[in-house]
């Protein structure tokens, strides 16, 4: 169950990181040197997509 918690914090934490970053590099977050940098804007949404992988399979361990 321990595991479980750790999937899906760590998850949670990815998609917040990776919200953050495609919104700096979309340019509507700014306040950094990754404001504008369309590199961010691709990084961002692979990074929020694996936590919310490991956020899923938190979850589905923790149901059985």
């Amino acid at each position: 169950m321990r595991r479980n918690g750790w999937r899906i914090g760590g998850g949670a934490v990815l998609v917040a990181v990776g919200v953050v970053w495609t919104l700096q590099g979309v340019g509507l977050l700014g306040g950094s040197v990754m404001t504008g940098v369309t590199l961010w804007a691709v990084i961002g949404p692979v990074v929020a997509v694996a936590g919310l992988v490991l956020v899923v399979q938190g979850l589905r361990r923790r149901a059985r």
